[in-house]
């Protein structure tokens, strides 16, 4: 069953003889309503940040794809300028050489800085994971707190409205009343 924070400000309870305070689970329930829509809202914000973190991601390898191929076209290139030099003259096969050296200079000089780049936006992706499961975590810690904080609330509500058996007269081997004992007043 799927609860939303309006079913949980509609909720009706039965009455009875010894039934909890109305208003007090009326404003427990919208309480809990609230919370309730902000960690909604909070998922859904998060939804949409690793929605948008993951377009990032796939923009990043499309330019890494794209790069990729540059460099493959870049390659070829040089391979074709190299063989076009060996067909011509000494003079012409040196020009087309130092043309070549130059373009894979400045291919490897790209490449470099392209491997760089990807190298950076790995790292910046890996920060990003660790910092939306850090979140996720915290978000997971913080509603572990909440729960464990409601469970003592009504453990000692519950505590507070059980009847005290310290409050029955029993003599004590000394002839004390037990009212009187401290150990017995400590727990009361």
């Amino acid at each position: 069953m799927n609860v939303t924070p309006l079913d949980l400000r509609n909720q009706q309870f039965h009455t009875a003889m010894r039934g909890f305070d109305r208003d007090e689970v009326t404003a427990f329930l919208a309480e809990a309503a609230d919370d309730y829509a902000a960690a909604l809202s909070e998922a859904e914000r998060l939804r949409q940040d690793a929605a948008r973190l993951e377009g990032l991601v796939n923009e990043h390898r499309e330019n890494e794809k794209n790069l990729r191929n540059t460099l493959l076209t870049a390659q070829r290139l040089a391979d074709e300028v190299r063989d076009n030099a060996h067909q011509q003259a000494a003079q012409i096969v040196r020009d087309a050489e130092s043309r070549a050296d130059l373009i894979l200079e400045k291919a490897q000089a790209r490449y470099e800085d392209v491997q760089r780049e990807i190298d950076g936006l790995r790292l910046k992706r890996r920060e990003v994971e660790t910092s939306v499961e850090s979140v996720i975590g915290s978000l997971r810690n913080t509603i572990d707190f909440v729960r464990e904080q409601e469970a003592r609330d009504r453990d000692e509500k519950i505590l507070l409205h059980r009847p005290r058996h310290s409050e029955t007269r029993e003599p004590s081997m000394w002839g004390q009343d037990r009212r009187d004992d401290p150990i017995v007043e400590r727990r009361a």
